[in-house]
């Protein structure tokens, strides 16, 4: 079974930078694609960001130019690179993938986990 941990969350001060990391285990051969998503308190969770199998990426409009995500070559390790933090991007960031034709997390399987918590604030 398809195993997705968030980690490097934590609190860092309005302008700084973070990177996160989501480590797959108990795949074999590849999946994708990889996403990030994030929920603010009491506000629906969000899209963030998507890496595509051919490297193509997509973010959101309300982090387009400040992150950045990738992968390492084995499709096991997804990162978040977060710049030019705000207050706003306070939430839990969760990510997901799709492991053969279906999302590993979903709203109807309720399995999305803790995720990792980033506060920005001074």
């Amino acid at each position: 079974q398809v195993q997705l941990v968030e980690s490097g969350g934590g609190l860092v001060q309005p302008g700084g930078s973070l990177r996160l990391t989501c480590g797959v285990t108990g795949s074999i051969g590849s999946i994708r694609p990889m996403a990030w998503y994030r929920q603010a308190h009491g506000k629906e969770r969000e899209f963030v960001a998507a890496i595509y199998g051919g490297g193509e990426t997509k973010y959101g409009d309300s982090v387009q130019g400040r992150f950045a995500i990738s992968r390492n070559r084995a499709w096991n390790t997804l990162y978040l690179q977060m710049n030019n933090l705000k207050p706003e991007d306070t939430a839990v960031y969760y990510c997901n993938a799709m492991y053969g034709s279906t999302w590993v997390r979903s709203d109807a399987s309720n399995n999305w986990g803790q995720g990792t918590l980033v506060t920005v604030s001074s």
